[in-house]
């Protein structure tokens, strides 16, 4: 069965830098995006950044510039590099792959980012 296996959270200071990792287990076929996603505490899940299959990438405004969504096919692993990070980024962070054909979402088990001095 595919898992998608989240590493590299953790307690930042203000103005640091994290890079969060997302492995799959397996192969999964036809994907559409991949992406990353944040819940903070009393708040909704929201979209963070996310890639497409074409390599085009969409970012939230509240972290536009700051974070880069990546990918290493060899690797089979998407990132997220986190710069210049804020109070307000304190989250857990979920990877996302969704499929194409038939429509699936995988989800990593999330990975809590704590950014506070």
């Amino acid at each position: 069965q595919v898992q998608l296996v989240e590493s590299g959270g953790g307690l930042v200071q203000p103005g640091g830098s994290l890079r969060l990792s997302c492995a799959a287990s397996g192969s999964i076929s036809d994907i559409y995006k991949r992406g990353w996603y944040r819940q903070a505490p009393g708040k909704q899940r929201e979209l963070v950044a996310t890639l497409t299959s074409g390599a085009s990438t969409n970012y939230a405004d509240s972290v536009k510039g700051r974070f880069t969504i990546s990918r290493d096919n060899a690797k089979n692993t998407v990132y997220l590099q986190m710069n210049s990070l804020k109070p307000e980024d304190t989250a857990v962070y979920y990877c996302n792959v969704r499929r194409l054909t038939p429509p699936y979402d995988y989800w990593g088990q999330g990975t809590q980012v704590t950014v506070s001095s």
